[in-house]
């Protein structure tokens, strides 16, 4: 559900045919924020662990096991995966249609508006921790369940409008990694590469932020 709708927003906003097109990058952050709240939704059962960076800030606070992190993470992936896959399947026509290469790349995958690993990976550690760090605060104050989405949206979109400009804002590794891979084996014409090279920025930064969040979350918030 998440990338299927964020992945959309994105695939709207940037093919060229798309109604969409050009709808600018607050259409893009609202999107995604509303893609966080219906998969936070619909996902409550598991305990709503759509991000390798939050569930690996849960294994540092003793939240879940290991076992349960590793399930979490390939689970992620998969959904991702799904996720990235439908996008195409329905926009499969807007994909044939586009010229570019870098915008289909785009509907999968962030990239850096200016390329500099070192500091392209500061800016996503950056913005997993604001994220991580948010949550981790609300979720220990006892947010009830039934609003629990509203606020990771809310939050979504306040990265995104802030800090997204850099990066594009992944703050999530398998809403990355899970749609590179889609895009690198599905059948996109004209699709180019895949920027394997850039690919582990928005696995390690994201990861490195919510470790960081939750180590700094003990001295820092009250804890429950």
């Amino acid at each position: 559900m998440l990338l299927l709708l964020g992945g959309g927003v994105v695939a709207n906003v940037a093919l060229t045919k798309s109604k969409g097109f050009n709808g600018g990058t607050l259409m893009v952050n609202f999107g995604w924020g509303l893609a966080v709240f219906a998969g936070v939704t619909v996902s409550y059962s598991s305990g709503a662990h759509l991000n390798p960076a939050v569930s690996i800030a849960m294994l540092v606070l003793n939240k879940i096991t290991i076992g349960e992190f590793f399930v979490y993470v390939i689970a992620q992936l998969i959904g991702a995966f799904i996720g990235a896959v439908l996008v195409w399947l329905a926009y499969k026509n807007h994909f044939d249609e586009e010229p570019e290469p870098a915008a289909k790349l785009g509907v999968f995958s962030t990239g850096p508006a200016i390329r500099n690993y070192a500091w392209n990976f500061v800016t996503e550690v950056i913005g997993t921790f604001v994220l991580v760090f948010v949550i981790i605060a609300f979720t220990n104050g006892k947010t009830p369940a039934a609003l629990g989405a509203i606020p990771v949206a809310f939050l979504v979109i306040a990265i995104g409008a802030s800090l997204g400009g850099p990066t594009g804002y992944a703050i999530n590794p398998a809403r990355d990694l899970g749609p590179r891979i889609a895009h690198a084996i599905l059948p996109i014409k004209g699709k180019g590469g895949s920027d394997w090279g850039y690919a582990w920025v928005p696995v390690a930064g994201p990861l490195v932020g919510g470790v960081l969040a939750a180590l700094l979350s003990y001295p820092l918030l009250p804890l429950a």
